[in-house]
């Protein structure tokens, strides 16, 4: 095969969905395909979100802290990278979420699927729900229909969607909290068909959510399927990033590298080629580009060459988060609820979106002699922390703390991690946008899309649409219209399988 003949594959963007890009490619050249795939990294790292760090003996996830074990590509991935042995589940034998409720930590009802009691009795006995939303789930169970009508014919807001079910309560003590630990939006914003659709998918097979959810426990229960909802790395989830960067030569990493244009590059009639401009003034030239990198800076990247592609790309709202790590002395440890943590609804007033218990969620995570606690802050309400000094979200969080826990003990260590505009929202419409994207990418061939912006944010469906845009790149048919990842059409319309469940 003469060097001319290779297709040189560029993928932007070095965290996970990149990373599993770039593996996939090397072992499509290993085992002989005429390819030759190279990494730009815009940081002086890769994992993009992921990263762990350690101290005082913890082990301190300063962006997601696990994986789904329903989604089979992160734990496969593992699997395949030799790290079947590191992979642990979630502690769910004491598994028990809190919400706070005018003040108080207060259960999240058993049985529940989100906001769809597989078992009626918990939620009626909980004070988290008033007497009115409980007479609302009462009529949906027993009529085998939302209460509130019949969902519109394309899309609809979650707030809508939960409303017409249960009511306005179920939004605001459990929907809205859940919602925002996980993407740090807005309820009212958000598209039920992209969040919720299995959910909305049980409406048009069952019409009463409950009935879905006692159907769905019964089959579970009946399959004897057990585990762990969240599975994670025993030494943490940087390990998955080390075994991936392990297996791509060095020479075909580049850290440090800030992409800042695309355009189309010289090439033989009929063949795509192009450049990619970097910050430094230097370029880099390929037959095939995989963006792994936040829709809003894939916009940037191909403004000049696809000006309606980058509008529809510039569309996907992104949020921000900030994480706050502290490590506390035993004292503390025995003083917490048991249980994997705490939820705070917008109707409390709060700062804090989200506290875990990560000694008590996983195990190996902390010393027997310590607490270690993540603290979340950001999203649709609370823009402004992203700026904030690190002493100005210490006193905000250790506040809160001490307001909703009794905590006022000096915590032995803390460490602020903030991740701007790194939250992709799924407003009402992102279906019919990624039609569009998709739809405007068949006029690029050569040009995939990877990340967290288009068919689910966890770790694997980052790692789902990487592999996928591998494979089509290894393709070399440069006429074939299909070059987004297909599963962004397919998804969107499903939900990120229980990415809220408690």
């Amino acid at each position: 095969m003469l060097q001319s003949q290779r297709r040189r594959i560029l993928i932007v963007g070095g965290g996970i969905a990149g990373l599993a890009a770039a593996y996939r490619l090397s072992q499509a050249r290993r085992r002989g395909l005429p390819v030759d795939e190279f990494l730009l990294e815009s940081s002086d790292r890769l994992g993009g979100v992921i990263r762990t760090d350690r101290a005082e003996g913890c082990i301190i996830e300063a962006g997601p802290d696990s994986f789904l074990r329903e989604k089979p590509e992160a734990a496969a991935l593992a699997r395949e990278l030799g790290l079947a042995d590191e992979l642990i589940g979630s502690n769910d034998a004491g598994r028990r979420t809190y919400i706070l409720h005018r003040r108080r930590l207060q259960p999240f009802p058993e049985s529940m699927i989100l906001m769809a009691p597989a078992r009626v009795g918990p939620v009626l006995r909980s004070p988290l729900i008033s007497w009115s939303s409980k007479w609302t789930m009462l009529r949906e169970w027993l009529t085998g229909r939302a209460p509130g009508g019949d969902p519109p014919a394309d899309d609809e807001s979650v707030s809508s969607f939960v409303a017409r079910h249960f009511g306005g309560g179920m939004l605001e003590t459990i929907v809205e909290p859940l919602l925002a630990g996980v993407y740090g939006g807005d309820a009212a914003e958000m598209s039920a068909r992209s969040v919720l659709g299995r959910f909305c998918d049980m409406e048009t097979k069952h019409g009463s959510l409950i009935r879905a959810a006692r159907v769905f426990r019964t089959r579970m229960e009946s399959s004897g399927e057990r585990g762990s909802i969240f599975m994670t790395l025993r030494e943490g989830l940087g390990s998955l990033v080390a075994a991936l960067a392990r297996e791509i030569e060095p020479e075909r990493v580049e850290l440090q590298r800030h992409a800042v244009r695309m355009e189309r590059a010289v090439s033989d009639p009929g063949v795509p080629r192009y450049r990619v401009a970097l910050e430094d003034g230097s370029s880099r030239e390929a037959d095939g580009v995989i963006l792994a990198l936040p829709a809003w800076a894939s916009a940037e990247l191909l403004g000049s060459l696809d000006p309606v592609l980058s509008e529809h790309l510039a569309a996907i709202p992104y949020r921000s988060a900030v994480l706050v790590a502290l490590v506390y002395p035993e004292s503390v440890r025995a003083r917490l609820p048991q249980g994997f943590g705490f939820l705070v609804p917008r109707a409390e007033g709060r700062r804090l979106l989200a506290c875990t218990f990560v000694h008590q969620k996983f195990q190996n995570r902390a010393p027997a002699n310590r607490a270690l606690l993540r603290c979340f802050l950001g999203g649709a309400d609370d823009a402004e922390v992203l700026a904030a000094g690190d002493d100005a979200v210490m006193r905000i969080v250790r506040e809160e703390l001490a307001a909703i826990l009794g905590l006022h003990d000096e915590p032995l260590f803390a460490r602020v991690y903030r991740w701007p505009r790194s939250m992709a929202q799924y407003v009402v419409g992102h279906h019919r946008r990624m039609l569009a994207i998709q739809e405007r990418l068949q006029h690029l061939a050569g040009i995939c899309l990877a990340g967290n912006g288009y068919s689910g944010i966890g770790i694997s469906d980052a790692i789902r649409t990487g592999e996928t845009a591998a494979r089509e790149r290894s393709r070399w048919n440069c006429t074939k219209k299909k070059r987004l990842n297909t599963e962004i059409t397919e998804d969107s319309q499903r939900s990120p399988r229980r990415e809220a469940e408690s």
